[in-house]
């Protein structure tokens, strides 16, 4: 029995073999594939891929300034107005640059104001008393002098006393002349030149205060248009830079979705846009919706959104064509679909 275990468990090695070898010769069956393609509707059709997005397109919202987020106040999926507020950036420092500039304004006011209000009435009663005071002043030194001419006609008083008198006399007219001028300066008011200083300081102050707010109502980030948030990419406390490497905040309106399909180069010419267009859903081609053509956009620009069909290549340039689907669509944004267009004889 030893002798023939050797040459069994050969023969049974060989027969093994032989089985193999026979099986790895045959050609596997065709499988049905786990989803059927997409097939055209049309007898003459040229295919495209279309990416579903908004109505008002997908619009990526940034912040035109760097900071850190303070707020965030909206979620995924909420519908938003025109102007709602998205995120905050931290504003500490802008309000109170924005109190010191209303500090400076209303200084800048209130000198405009006194160079306008001038002259006070309390000033008028002093300067008036001055120019009746000089003037008193003047009639004594004109008596004095005038008597002491006469008394040097008569040798009762010696020249230098005369001249004496006179240099006094001569005083007291410069004193009421003096007078006279500043009250008539105080009664007319600030200098016109002064007013336009003061008041050109006000403008700058004001224009500072206006900039200032302006900033503020820049750091809340805000909608530019009605619709839903469709993904939110910042958090509390994050910093975010102006522009940022990723959009903030996309949104848009998909109360009607549309569809922007690629046409390759080498269809443009077989394209039309008074034609029939119908999408399938990729992955579930039994789902069929009719588009409806909104625009084209005429500069044709190279394939960013590829399939993964070995035929494509990334230097194709495409024609991007708008279309709308149905009301009742249910598919989402960013949703790829296959495109049949019906093609121009």
């Amino acid at each position: 029995m030893r002798k023939w275990i050797i040459p069994g468990i050969a023969g049974a090695m060989l027969l093994f073999a032989v089985y193999h070898v026979v099986r790895a010769q045959q050609v596997p069956a065709k499988g049905a594939p786990p989803v059927e393609p997409a097939k055209s509707p049309f007898t003459r059709s040229l295919a495209g891929s279309g990416i579903v997005e908004a109505e008002t397109e997908n619009i990526s919202v940034g912040t035109p300034l760097p900071g850190v987020v303070a707020e965030v106040a909206i979620k995924v999926g909420q519908r938003v107005a025109a102007g709602t507020v998205l995120f905050r950036i931290d504003d500490r420092q802008l309000r109170a640059e924005e109190k010191l500039r209303a500090a400076n304004l209303a200084a800048a006011q209130s000198q405009l104001a006194k160079l306008v209000a001038m002259p006070r009435a309390e000033e008028l009663p002093p300067a008036e008393a001055r120019v009746r005071e000089a003037r008193a002043n003047l009639d004594n030194w004109t008596d004095q002098y005038e008597r002491a001419q006469k008394l040097y006609q008569q040798r009762a008083v010696g020249e230098e006393e005369v001249n004496k008198l006179r240099q006094q006399r001569q005083a007291a007219q410069e004193q009421w002349d003096r007078a006279k001028a500043e009250l008539a300066l105080l009664r007319a008011g600030a200098w016109e030149p002064d007013r336009m200083v003061a008041q050109a300081n006000v403008t700058q102050m004001e224009a500072q205060l206006a900039m200032t707010r302006t900033e503020l109502d820049r750091l809340a980030v805000r909608a530019p248009v009605a619709g839903e948030v469709l993904q939110v990419n910042v958090r509390p406390g994050e910093f975010v830079g102006a522009p940022p490497g990723q959009p903030l905040v996309v949104l848009g309106n998909i109360d009607r979705l549309h569809v922007r399909v690629d046409i390759d180069e080498n269809d443009i010419h077989r394209f039309s846009p008074e034609t029939n267009a119908q999408a399938r859903l990729r992955g579930d081609p039994r789902q069929k919706f009719g588009l409806k053509f909104i625009r084209v956009e005429p500069f044709v620009i190279p394939k960013k959104s590829l399939t993964g069909a070995n035929t494509e290549r990334v230097d194709t340039r495409v024609l991007q064509v708008i279309y709308a689907l149905d009301v009742n669509t249910r598919v989402y944004v960013g949703q790829q679909l296959d495109v049949f267009l019906e093609a121009r004889d």
